[in-house]
């Protein structure tokens, strides 16, 4: 059940206002579920739930929220789905302790699973994505829970003496006492990283629950998660039970992934997938439609621009499947119309500029289909990213020469002579901007500057790899998830690992949990079955990586229903052309946002530093779009959730730059 849920425990007990409240809350996410509304509250525990439902199983009145459980004792706010709630169902019925059932939703199921194992045996029995808000009548105890890896969101936080508790930071910022003052911390890591990295959110005093933890509260006490299920655990497991014979390695993984992909297929709605025409969601659909008798729906999107377009392959492999194929192309005007609304979206900063064709193909998606598969999580767990193996190297590479040596090479690339080098080769030889080279002449000269597999790891995967330097408040935070000691001897587990950690939840889950359920679609993502986790950490690496190519085995599987021709190109992810958009149809736009005057007035950024880099981009000189952006996607959230707006572009604005593109 796709849905999105609030709520607040005030120890002084419910006003009469609670239940029109926790309604006002609800309505800030009437986007995650636009099919139903529920309220319950017992005003002399001080506890309210609301409930904004987007029907997936069971459409009836049997599936609304918030449900009781059958015993009484029991009241949950669920968002998410567990795909082997028929199993626990059997098993549940099996033993004599399944109630009488009023329905089909997996809802129910869960709360009878707690009922009869307690919520700490229940939870390492999910299999699925899901947050859920759970209120024991009987101890008068709170209960939160997040999915192993974070596909559903859960914020939660005081207010006061109340604890406050949601999908998303905007339901909560309704409540009367929340009090709105932006961590530093949180501040500095997006700049970062372009997104926050749990547990913290934008807000201080308000967190996220870490994927796979719970939490069990009742006033009066501190606010401490524990943990469920540890990935550290599942890897070292995985790692004692090695697969040593890759004679039937393949084929075991695609029993396993089309199982993962038939248990996510079942849904009351119609249902289909993203199709990008990249290795992990062809392999998707792929196996999709080998288990439907009837033609898959796919959605693609394209982009107008050279360079940008995957549009073309994922038709010829939909064509190859015989799937219902439907694509759109995204023109500069539905880029600028998309912006225009990615704050309200997103509401923490986030800055991965894939979210403007998420939101769309998202959009496009909601259009035919309310659920959609998507294949996301391949690059973490198989090993598809470049850094897996050209990172790999270049580490080993740098590694090897004496520091000296290398901190000399670092200030030299850091150098003015080196920019003007590289700036000069560009002039003579245009080709060579497109590959970067002076603008990641600084990269460059902090990798090379780095003693460290993990230190060079965090500057891999950084955007600013100084935030400090742009920052007013320049402290920096005393904790970062790359301060981990590690147990991989192979640094290619190590980037895997930390990934999946930390870049998978935080970013890519966040960006698509956001844009779908923006849309009122449910995404679900078949790589992130435990079982497929745990098989993918039990092979040697050469079957994910060798000879400089990822994802050897999901490939092999592949190449079993798509021609490889259709598949082996140049990978190229979800880009957008924002160094072009900031330099023409949006230039107007982020003068506004990049105002010296404003910046210094909010007192967050050095206005001499953004303009800057500013003015290199718009020069040429660099090409600063992803430094930018990130500055920009905070700005904008600014004008929607930090304050009152007062320099987000009017509707009249937005229709000049929509003209001008």
């Amino acid at each position: 059940m796709m849905c999105g849920f609030v709520g607040f425990l005030r120890p002084s007990g419910l006003s009469a206002d609670a239940e029109a409240l926790t309604a006002s809350m609800a309505a800030r996410i009437r986007h995650r579920g636009p099919d139903d509304y529920g309220y319950w509250g017992d005003a002399e525990a001080g506890i309210a739930f609301g409930h904004r439902r987007l029907s997936i199983i069971d459409l009836s009145q049997a599936g609304h929220q918030p449900m009781l459980s059958a015993s009484g004792r029991f009241v949950i706010a669920y968002n998410g789905e567990i795909y082997n709630f028929q199993e626990l169902r059997a098993e549940l019925e099996a033993v004599g302790a399944a109630p009488a059932w009023r329905g089909h939703s997996d809802t129910e199921v869960l709360l009878a699973a707690i009922d009869h194992w307690g919520i700490a045996a229940t939870l390492p029995r999910l299999n699925g994505m899901f947050a859920f808000a759970l209120w024991d009548r009987k101890l008068r105890r709170l209960v939160l829970a997040r999915d192993r890896i974070g596909e559903k969101p859960l914020y939660y936080g005081k207010a006061g003496n109340d604890l406050l508790f949601g999908s998303e930071l905007k339901a909560l910022s309704v409540y009367p006492s929340f009090e709105r003052k932006v961590s530093h911390d949180a501040l500095h890591l997006f700049l970062r990283h372009n997104y926050i990295p749990g547990p913290m959110s934008i807000w201080d005093g308000i967190a996220k629950l870490e994927p796979g933890h719970w939490l069990d509260w009742a006033p009066g006490e501190d606010l401490v998660s524990q943990p469920y299920w540890s990935m550290a655990d599942m890897v070292a497991s995985a790692k004692a039970n090695p697969i040593t014979d890759l004679s039937r390695a393949s084929e075991d993984l695609e029993e396993l992934l089309a199982d993962a992909i038939r248990i996510r297929m079942e849904a009351d709605v119609p249902l289909g997938a993203f199709l990008s025409g990249g290795i992990d969601s062809s392999l998707i659909v792929a196996l999709m439609q080998s288990q439907s008798r009837r033609p898959v729906k796919t959605f693609t999107i394209g982009y107008s621009e050279k360079g940008y377009d995957e549009a073309p392959y994922a038709r010829k492999i939909a064509q190859h499947l015989g799937t219902d194929h439907h694509e759109m192309y995204i023109s500069p005007d539905d880029g600028l119309k998309a912006i225009s609304r990615l704050a309200s979206v997103w509401d923490e900063p986030f800055s991965d500029s894939s979210q403007i064709p998420t939101l769309l193909v998202s959009e496009l998606t909601r259009q035919h289909v309310t659920v959609s598969l998507s294949g996301d999580a391949g690059d973490e767990i198989f090993g598809g990213y470049h850094r897996y193996f050209i990172g790999m190297q270049i580490w080993g590479l740098s590694s090897a020469l004496p520091y000296p040596l290398r901190n000399g090479m670092a200030r030299l690339a850091n150098s003015r002579i080196a920019g003007h080098l590289m700036n000069g080769l560009s002039a003579v030889a245009p080709p060579l901007r497109k590959r970067l080279l002076a603008d990641r002449l600084p990269k460059v000269a902090a990798i090379l500057s780095e003693r460290s597999e993990m230190s060079f790891y965090r500057n891999l995967v950084s955007h600013h790899t100084m935030p400090q330097d742009i920052l007013v408040d320049q402290a920096i935070p005393s904790k970062n998830a790359f301060d981990a000691d590690l147990p991989f001897t192979d640094f290619r587990e190590t980037m895997m690992y930390l990934d999946t950690l930390t870049y998978l939840p935080d970013d890519i889950l966040t960006k698509v949990d956001r844009a779908s359920m923006a849309a009122s679609l449910e995404s679900r993502v078949p790589f992130l079955d435990p079982r497929v986790m745990e098989f993918a950490w039990r092979l040697p690496m050469k079957a994910k990586i060798s000879g400089g190519v990822g994802k050897r085995i999901l490939r092999e599987i592949l190449y079993r229903h798509v021609p490889k021709e259709l598949i082996e190109r140049p990978k190229m992810g979800f880009a957008v052309p924002i160094d072009h958009w900031l330099r023409h149809e949006l230039r107007d736009w982020a003068e506004a946002l990049l105002d010296e005057k404003r910046l210094r007035e909010e007192g967050f950024f050095k206005p001499e530093v953004v303009r800057k880099m500013w003015d290199e981009h718009q020069s040429g000189q660099y090409r600063r779009h992803y430094l930018l952006w990130d500055i920009l996607m905070f700005q904008t959230w600014m004008d929607e959730h930090g304050r009152a707006p007062t320099a987000a572009p009017s509707a009249l604005q937005w229709d000049g730059m929509r003209a001008r593109a």
